[in-house]
Formats: C-alpha cells, sequence, structure tokens
C-alpha cells in the first residue's frame, strides 16, 4: 500500500510540473550550454537535471497552491493545460518542491560558480514572487509580463557554470520573447481573472492591447535575435507575427485560447531550428 501510495504522489507532482512545459526551462539551458561552445558538458548536467520536474514543479506548484480559488473556477484547469489540486494536496506539493529543489540547491553552493548561483537564486525568486504574496507579480499588470524575462536567465548562468560568459543579444533577446508569450498567452484568461478580481497585464490592455505589448516585445526580441542569427530573428518574426495577425483579427479571449496550443509549439519549433544550427555550428568546428 505505502507503494502504491508513493507511485500516486510522483505521478501526480510529475502532472503538476507541466511537462509539456519543461521546454521553457530545459531549452534555454540547453541553448545556453551550446552558446558556451560544447555540444554536452557534464559541469551543466546537474543543473539540466534541476530543470526538468524540480524547478518545474517549484514554478507550477507554487502557483497552483496560491492559484487555488481562481483554478476552480477555470475550465482549463485539471486538463493538460493546467492542474487543479485540492487543499488536501498542499502539504505534500510543497514537500515535493523542497525535497526536490534543496539537494540542487546544496550541490550548487557547494560547486558551483558565486557568479552563477546568484543567478539561479534569483531566477527562483522570481519565480516565487510571481505567485506568492506580498509580490505576487501575476496580480500586478506590467510586472507580471516583465517578471517572465527571468525564463531567460538559464541564458546567463548554464554558461557562468561552465566557465564562460553570457551572449547578451541572446539573453536580452529571450528576456523580452518571454515577456510578450507571457502576456500573450494570458489572454485565454481573462474573463477568469477579471471576475477574480486579478488585474494582469492581459486584463488591464484587453486582447486587443496585447496584440500591441506583445507585438513590441516581440519585435525587441527579433531584433536581439539577429544580432546572433538572422534565420532565427526571421523565424521568430513569421510565427510571432501569425499569432499577432490571427488574435488581432478576433481579439478575445475565446481566440486566445484556440492559439494557445500553437503558441505551445512556438519555443519548440524556434528553439529546434536555433539548436540545429548551432550543433552544426559547433559540429564543424565553426563555432568555438
Amino acid at each position: 500500500m505505502p507503494l502504491v501510495y508513493i507511485r500516486a504522489v510522483i505521478l501526480r507532482l510529475f502532472y503538476i510540473s507541466r511537462p509539456v512545459l519543461w521546454i521553457n526551462t530545459v531549452g534555454p539551458a540547453t541553448i545556453g550550454m551550446w552558446l558556451a561552445g560544447d555540444l554536452f558538458a557534464w559541469g551543466a548536467l546537474p543543473v539540466l537535471l534541476w530543470l526538468t520536474l524540480p524547478f518545474n514543479l517549484l514554478i507550477y506548484g507554487v502557483n497552483d497552491v496560491f492559484d487555488q480559488e481562481t483554478d476552480a473556477k477555470n475550465p482549463r484547469k485539471g486538463t493538460l493545460e493546467g492542474a487543479r489540486i485540492d487543499r488536501s494536496e498542499v502539504r505534500p506539493l510543497v514537500l515535493g518542491v523542497i525535497f526536490t529543489n534543496v539537494p540542487f540547491l546544496i550541490y550548487s553552493l557547494l560547486f558551483v560558480p558565486l557568479s552563477a548561483t546568484a543567478w539561479m537564486l534569483l531566477y527562483t525568486l522570481l519565480f516565487l514572487g510571481y505567485s506568492i504574496p506580498p509580490a505576487r507579480f501575476k496580480a500586478r499588470p506590467y510586472l507580471d509580463s516583465l517578471s517572465n524575462a527571468a525564463y531567460a536567465f538559464p541564458l546567463v548562468f548554464l554558461p557562468l557554470v561552465l566557465g564562460e560568459g553570457p551572449i547578451w543579444p541572446a539573453t536580452l533577446g529571450l528576456m523580452a520573447w518571454s515577456a510578450a508569450k507571457h502576456t500573450f498567452d494570458a489572454v485565454q484568461d481573462v474573463d477568469e481573472d477579471r471576475g477574480a478580481g486579478i488585474t494582469t497585464t492581459a486584463v488591464r490592455l484587453g486582447p486587443g492591447g496585447v496584440v500591441f505589448w506583445s507585438g513590441s516585445l516581440w519585435a525587441l526580441a527579433t531584433a536581439c535575435f539577429a544580432l546572433v542569427s538572422v534565420p532565427v530573428a526571421l523565424l521568430n518574426a513569421t510565427i510571432a507575427g501569425t499569432l499577432l495577425y490571427v488574435l488581432g483579427q478576433n481579439p478575445t479571449p475565446e481566440k486566445g485560447h484556440r492559439l494557445y496550443k500553437y503558441s505551445i509549439a512556438f519555443p519548440y519549433v524556434a528553439g529546434t531550428f536555433a539548436g540545429v544550427q548551432l550543433v552544426a555550428a559547433l559540429s564543424l568546428g565553426a563555432y568555438p
């Protein structure tokens, strides 16, 4: 019986960690490793493992704890698009976050350069601040969007772990890209957030305003990416422009929800395209 219970808890924690979205943490870290000049580096492995279940459980698990009231009214929660937790799950969820993340914290303090550890701690604190009062960036217009620039931080701390410097145009581009995508994805939750009294950037601007907000940030991201790779910048502009155009034709939460699956695919497509170029360059010796 205990083994069955443990298995059920592990599977539940895995589900809460949103594995389909792990690309948002593991992807930038992998790109950061490649930008540092390594196809694979053993020194990066502990950080890459941390950015799978442990860190995503921290991001989404903590968010689910503090969003129980709004999640209960959100029809897309409790599906593949997000968990809906019960009060009885709060304690095992918090314990799961602690037990999966603390070993990596100890490892970082002992073996990772201080500069990288500082960025990793800031990365963690910003995501905790997104969900936890009194900061709760999630309920603060513009801060909710801009705080998601933290998704780009692996492009900083992964190279630092390996003793290399970050590629700042790529980092700044991903910061702008992440802020844009967060607000674009929040369009689908405008009605539920407004009903719960949560004023996000998407609620403040409305779906139509999001087209201009996210469009401006994605344009900035494209300009930054162009300093690193023009083909990646063009692909980013094409995908972002298409998403924005379709939403702009009918700027409603319903349209935002229908576009969400394509938005989820965005980092997979763009990241794979960028990654193939980097791996090819590393393999051919064209990139030190």
